[in-house]
């Protein structure tokens, strides 16, 4: 399958966890991230084609907030290298300027420089 990706994955020194804000559940471990969209690690398999409403705490405080407000859509899943959990990719939806900031923060600070 031919990379569609246009902007490089970041790796973060940090496994933020995600979880669902409606129920408060974690959905998965952030792997790594794009401003365009990121990877979970989690469990369970997540359902494809799905719209995840995710809040995550942040490292630190960012722009005045501890906590990062979500809307993504999962494009893909599959079993990671490690067969006990799996990896999804989602892309990120109506993300507002803030939370690009926010997010371009995490890359920039908390990526690793490769």
């Amino acid at each position: 399958m031919p990379e569609k990706r246009k902007l490089k994955r970041r790796h973060l020194i940090y496994y933020l966890r995600v979880f669902d804000k409606n129920t408060d559940e974690l959905i998965g471990h952030l792997v790594d991230i794009t401003p365009e969209g990121i990877m979970l690690m989690s469990e369970k398999p997540l359902t494809t084609k799905t719209v995840f409403q995710c809040w995550m705490i942040l490292p630190g405080e960012v722009f005045g907030k501890n906590r990062l407000e979500f809307e993504a859509k999962s494009l893909w899943s599959k079993p990671d290298v490690n067969p006990d959990f799996f990896d999804t990719g989602l892309h990120l939806l109506n993300a507002s300027d803030e939370d690009m900031y926010i997010i371009n923060h995490l890359i920039s600070d908390y990526g690793f420089d490769d």
